[in-house]
């Protein structure tokens, strides 16, 4: 899998990210969307330098231009419910792209912390041929992107992959590494080292979807 961090870099990435970071910013939840958006504008114009690429002749009024515009079917796919805001980042570069949309959750058996991801929700056009691009913000343990692609095979092989997140944690990405091929590109804003004893990401930001939209009731 080939990892691009683009926090290896100083840009002004830094600065939404410190903000959804941020306990005395991150609570205003309209930042807060607004800023995760930003931040899946911002991987989304770094993953289309990837993309390929078709010569257009375009009319102007007082001629023609040659423009390389890329020539990929893309498919962008988000994890509800936390995935939204970055699923409508990246869908305002990619304004023609197909869209997708899965649910997957953590199910604890028991009381204890181990917990399996439950996925219910699907609704997917055909994969076939087309680069897929999933977003997750949070990539914590990595069991959510994994299970959710393998949710997607029915729909398809994609010719291309896309892993795109906000924050994530080093054995998160070590485990999806381990269950994607080296052809496929993961996308990240930033890259913390661990996770704690409940799978959450240190320092992380907190809970995204409730950042996002509200806390949830747990049943």
């Amino acid at each position: 899998m080939k990892i691009h961090n683009l926090s290896l870099q100083n840009s002004i990435l830094n600065t939404f990210i410190s903000e959804i970071r941020n306990t005395d910013v991150q609570n205003d939840r309209l930042r807060f969307r607004r800023n995760i958006e930003r931040i899946g504008e911002i991987l989304g114009y770094e993953m289309s330098k990837s993309l390929n690429y078709k010569q257009k002749a375009i009319e102007t009024p007082l001629g023609t231009s040659p423009i390389p515009l890329p020539k990929n079917d893309v498919v962008l796919c988000s994890i509800l419910r936390a995935g939204i805001p970055l699923h409508n980042g990246l869908l305002n570069y990619f304004d023609k792209a197909e869209n997708a949309f899965i649910s997957a959750y953590r199910h604890h058996k028991t009381h204890s912390d181990d917990f399996e991801i439950i996925v219910e929700y699907l609704a997917c056009p055909n994969l076939e041929g087309k680069t897929l691009v999933l977003a997750d913000p949070m990539l914590a343990t990595g069991q959510s992107l994994v299970a959710t692609f393998r949710a997607l095979r029915p729909f398809g092989k994609p010719k291309a992959i896309h892993l795109v997140s906000v924050i994530g944690a080093q054995p998160g990405i070590d485990f999806v590494e381990k269950h994607f091929d080296e052809n496929v590109h993961l996308w990240i804003a930033t890259v913390d080292e661990k996770l704690n004893d409940k799978g959450y990401i240190v320092p992380g930001l907190g809970d995204a979807g409730d950042l996002a939209f509200g806390e949830k009731l747990q049943h």
